[in-house]
């Protein structure tokens, strides 16, 4: 199995719970992203490496930092390529017993007898060294399952590896925030605070430097809500909450690109209801 080590354990673990986060089916994890139903399958429960792009996307879903997994990812990623392998100190036999020391004569101290017990205490402590090495490395790597203890590794994210970005601009017009790397933590900025509607359904206009386009979200949610985003000149873009499924996790409208930011509105519509709220960035 391609995930037997504790780190890719972890890592699995970490993401079926932001998985459940979600709130999606494998089949709706399909939809958002650009991995199959089958790949997500495989991703979750450790049977195939993961590529870090699926667990940014993931945790974008889930509007929760990529950080802690972020972090795991690196641990698992050095398992799948043989890096960890070549990192680890070389595991040391295991001590053996003292022998019986020999009778030496009382002018022999200090010379063969002496060697032999300074040769065996420094293979002593080299077994010793070792092993606090390794045990080192795997409370390190078992503490990054701990969100909120100290040293909490939630800003390793390696902003050199991020994926780049999708769509930028009006090339981002209509397209998916998500599948194209717009709403990964660090790229996009809610406008204004998020606004709690009179049916206790939360909306934001969401906003991403990196790709120039601005969408909606909603979450806390019912089936039958609705929201739309729009600005002067584009397309208004809105998204429906359909299932139960869509209550319980976020939901994004598809993007507008290039807008001016200081002129975007987002309205909702609560289920079996006319009258909208809207609210302007």
């Amino acid at each position: 199995m391609t995930g037997s080590a504790p780190e890719c354990v972890a890592l699995a673990e970490g993401l079926r719970e932001m998985r459940a986060r979600t709130g999606l089916s494998l089949v709706a994890l399909a939809e958002r992203t650009a991995y199959s139903k089958s790949s997500w399958e495989r991703y979750l429960n450790g049977k195939k490496p993961v590529p870090r792009q699926a667990v940014e996307a993931l945790c974008a879903m889930a509007g929760e930092p990529a950080g802690r997994l972020l972090a795991l990812w690196e641990l698992a990623d050095a398992e799948w390529s043989g890096r960890a392998r070549h990192t680890r100190p070389p595991a040391q036999p295991a001590p053996t017993p003292p022998p019986t020391p020999a009778l030496v004569p009382a002018g022999a101290v200090g010379t063969r007898a002496d060697e032999g017990v300074h040769r065996r205490a420094r293979r002593h402590g080299l077994f010793i060294a070792g092993a606090g090495v390794a045990a080192v490395a795997i409370l390190a790597a078992l503490s990054l399952r701990s969100p909120g203890a100290a040293g909490s590794p939630a800003s390793l994210a390696s902003p050199t590896l991020d994926p780049v970005p999708g769509c930028q601009g009006k090339a981002c017009d209509g397209k998916d925030p998500n599948p194209m790397a717009c709403g990964l933590p660090g790229r996009v900025d809610s406008l204004g605070p998020p606004h709690r509607t009179s049916t206790g359904t939360s909306v934001e206009i969401r906003y991403s430097e990196v790709c120039a386009a601005a969408w909606g979200r909603i979450w806390h949610s019912k089936v039958g809500d609705m929201i739309e985003v729009s600005a002067p000149g584009a397309l208004p873009r809105r998204v429906v909450i359909r299932n139960a499924a869509d209550t319980g996790s976020y939901r994004f409208t598809s993007m507008i690109g290039d807008p001016n930011r200081t002129n975007l509105r987002l309205c909702f519509t609560p289920a079996g209801v006319t009258v909208r709220e809207c609210f302007d960035s």
